[in-house]
């Protein structure tokens, strides 16, 4: 991995059907080492679309710049023409695509007659490209899970490979020759994304998810139903998450989950943080770089005690 993650395939061209036709046709002329790098198209009203890959950018239909029944008409295709039947994710800000593209929605937030979330006078859409990354987590699955499967903590900064990292582990622990059972709890639809219960992502043959679970609730369900070998869940670290790792692993369940800190150090100065630590749920500790996604840093063993 010293390259970093690269995609095993790339989807831009599943979701282009979506922007407005004058977009997706200049879109379809971008050099191939930029339609293979692109990871976001930001969509804003009065703004031309502008495409990200990596840390650089570029304009595309400089001189047209959206207008709002531009952004609209967006908005509404993303949706499916029903705005209504997708309340629950945007109340959270975003709507999942098929081929697991995710839209971030920005608007003014209200509340309808039930009190409910919602959003209207769309302004800004930011479409976030899914890439599969299938072999990413090959490292970890031979220094740590070439014997047993223990509970394993990704560490990393925004945006260092966490979630395509635990992705391909829930991969390939539940396909050959791993074949453990196991359930992702997946709060915010991310690592299987999940559209019309059907998983976006490859998961393998003995993967189920749960899908926009709270962490902590979904871990004791998985317990309680599932009977898994492994629970993988993204971004933990508030006490009832922490809670109910602790339980799972009284019922010899493997957790493997990630948190955002830059390095250990930092996680002990964290009281949940030390607290979960100072339990048996964690075997190893995978910290990634920043700045360059799925780059290892250092594997170590946990230290029970500070650092």
């Amino acid at each position: 991995m010293s390259n970093g993650i690269q995609p095993s395939r790339h989807r831009l061209t599943e979701f282009a059907g979506y922007l407005p036709l004058f977009a997706a046709d200049e879109l379809s002329h971008l050099p191939e080492r930029l339609v293979c790098s692109t990871n976001e198209i930001r969509l804003r009203v009065n703004q031309p679309i502008v495409i990200m890959f990596g840390q650089e950018y570029r304009i595309i239909c400089e001189h047209m710049p959206l207008t709002t029944k531009d952004i609209r008409d967006t908005f509404e295709k993303i949706c499916n023409y029903s705005v209504y039947s997708h309340q629950n994710e945007l109340a959270n800000g975003f709507v999942t695509l098929p081929g697991g593209h995710r839209v971030g929605i920005c608007g003014t937030a209200a509340l309808d007659s039930s009190g409910h979330r919602t959003l209207r006078d769309i302004s800004s859409l930011n479409i976030r490209i899914a890439n599969e990354y299938i072999g990413c987590a090959k490292e970890i699955m031979n220094r740590i899970f070439s014997e047993t499967v223990a509970g394993l903590l990704l560490v990393g900064p925004p945006c260092s490979g966490k979630t395509t990292l635990l992705r391909d582990i829930a991969l390939s622990l539940s396909s050959p020759p791993f074949l453990k059972k196991v359930v992702i709890v997946d709060e915010r639809g991310e690592m299987a994304a999940m559209y019309r219960g059907e998983a976006q992502n490859t998961l393998g043959l003995f993967c189920d998810v749960l899908n926009g679970y709270p962490k902590g609730e979904g871990i004791m369900n998985a317990v309680r139903t599932l009977a898994p070998d492994v629970i993988i869940c993204d971004e933990i670290g508030s006490e009832c998450e922490v809670e109910a790792i602790i339980q799972g692993l009284n019922a010899g369940v493997a957790v493997i989950a990630s948190i955002h800190a830059r390095n250990v150090k930092e996680l002990y100065t964290r009281e949940q943080c030390r607290k979960m630590l100072e339990t048996d749920a964690f075997a190893h500790i995978v910290t990634l770089k920043d700045c360059t996604r799925g780059i290892i840093n250092e594997i170590t063993e946990v230290n029970r005690h500070d650092p």
